[in-house]
């Protein structure tokens, strides 16, 4: 009996093995994401004093460059709130697998919060991937930008 106890609690481990290689993995994102929302708020804190010292042409394009950071921050936040939420479904699964096991049947509610965690992961990583693409359009903008600049100091002013 000893043996057969011990042999199932070994199962029980290795079933819970899944969410907590989940939560792991899901942990090392949301380091990536908590480092992008602090460059955000840098650079939006930066952008914010440049604005206040910009001469009246430039003002427009660092607008646009702090709209797009506040859009960016939004996308981050709500990717750090759904890693958050794959996070805490992942340690509930853990919680539900043990306590499916002392009751000795598994249901349906294991299959339920797999499937939040992994969604929560899927719409985390979305805004990820969009708050990627928005910020390579900013730096798009900003290249732009420095190329109108760059043309203008290059070419010789008429002389009255």
């Amino acid at each position: 009996m000893e043996i057969e106890v011990r042999d199932s609690f070994v199962s029980v481990i290795q079933l819970a093995i899944t969410p907590v290689i989940l939560l792991s993995g899901v942990g090392a994102l949301m380091l990536t994401l908590t480092n992008r929302m602090g460059r955000v708020v840098d650079r939006t804190r930066s952008l914010a004093g440049m604005m206040q010292q910009a001469e009246v042409p430039d003002r427009a394009h660092l607008d646009t460059q702090l709209k797009i950071l506040w859009r960016r921050a939004k996308l981050v936040r709500l990717a750090v709130t759904f890693a958050g939420l794959s996070m805490l479904f992942s340690c509930v699964l853990v919680m539900i697998i043990f306590i499916d096991a002392i009751r000795g049947k598994f249901g349906i509610e294991l299959v339920i919060t797999f499937a939040a965690s992994v969604i929560c992961l899927i719409l985390a990583l979305t805004a990820f991937l969009r708050d990627i693409w928005m910020s390579l359009w900013a730096l798009r903008l900003e290249v732009e930008k420095a190329h109108e600049t760059g043309v203008e100091r290059l070419v010789p002013k008429p002389l009255d």
